[in-house]
């Protein structure tokens, strides 16, 4: 079971470099798959394995790998709880949002927004140990889910709806911490 959640993120971004190496040997570039407004409803599936260019996938690698290893060190269900509630999160950015978005980021901040609350709300050692690893290791991305933070051409609503993705997954999936001993009324 460990090997396979070591894989699963790996496997992940290996879909990716495949796509973006695809698209920059035979399409130079301009096969992105992104949500957006009158765009296909499996965009929502392939946007975040498009990306514009290895810069920018490099830089989503880097994060994405270390963010997934910690939440799959919660577990196998945790990990595909955020994962979704990511896509459903994008749901009203594709049909709303008036750009088209692609990337992985709203899934790394999915994960990162998981990985903060739910210490707080299971107050376990190792839960709050995820917590401080996840904000102490990337709370420095924090400030791009604020609007105008962002460079110009990156989707702060991609970061920002995938952050709420990660917030609501740990709600959803968090488990009650064990009372000590509570006392007899």
């Amino acid at each position: 079971m460990l090997s396979f959640r070591l894989l699963l993120p790996v496997f992940f971004v290996g879909i990716a470099w495949l796509q973006e190496s695809i698209d920059q040997i035979f399409f130079s570039g301009n096969w992105n798959l992104p949500i957006g407004p009158g765009l296909p409803w499996w965009g929502l599936l392939t946007a975040p394995f498009s990306h514009a260019g290895f810069g920018h996938l490099t830089s989503n690698t880097i994060m994405f790998l270390p963010l997934s290893w910690l939440v799959l060190s919660k577990g196998i269900r945790d990990y595909i709880g955020v994962l979704v509630a990511v896509v459903v999160m994008e749901i009203p950015v594709w049909l709303f949002w008036p750009r088209g978005s692609h990337g992985m980021s709203g899934v790394l901040y999915g994960l990162l927004g998981y990985l903060l609350l739910i210490g707080f709300l299971e107050r376990r050692f190792m839960t709050i140990l995820l917590s401080v690893v996840g904000l102490v290791l990337f709370g420095n991305a924090l400030p791009a889910l604020i609007p105008g933070v962002s460079p110009a051409g990156v989707s702060w609503i991609g970061h920002a709806s995938g952050f709420l993705g990660g917030i609501f997954a740990a709600l959803a999936l968090s488990r009650e911490p064990k009372r000590l001993n509570k006392a007899k009324d």
